[in-house]
């Protein structure tokens, strides 16, 4: 069907950037939106940007100015630019992507990644 990998992720120290990449496999014809959510220890996963297709760009608020999110020529990639990293950005990063049309006429909704972990050290 469709799978969504991200990579990138790794140790950076504060004030640092580092740049994720999610890529999406299966017979994918579109994606409409892709995006970027994050889960800290004890707390529940949020939102930190998401992108369409149509290059409209929503951040969370505290990301803004920080992170660029970012889609690839082809269809089924998205990044995620992260820069001047603080240790509130250390999380498990996950790539989402949603309205997803394969071939054959199907689509699917609200497909994660498997999650890539960014620390950020001091």
């Amino acid at each position: 069907q469709v799978q969504l990998v991200e990579s990138g992720g790794g140790y950076v120290q504060a004030g640092g950037s580092l740049k994720l990449s999610c890529i999406a496999s299966g017979d994918i014809v579109r994606i409409d939106v892709m995006g970027w959510y994050r889960q800290a220890p004890g707390s529940q996963r949020e939102l930190v940007a998401t992108m369409t297709r149509g290059d409209n760009t929503l951040y969370a608020d505290s990301v803004k100015g920080r992170f660029t999110i970012s889609r690839g020529n082809a269809e089924n990639t998205v990044y995620l630019q992260m820069g001047s990293l603080k240790s509130e950005d250390d999380a498990v990063y996950y790539c989402w992507a949603n309205e997803i049309y394969i071939k054959s006429h199907y689509s699917f909704d609200n497909v994660w990644g498997q999650g890539t972990r960014v620390t950020v050290s001091s």
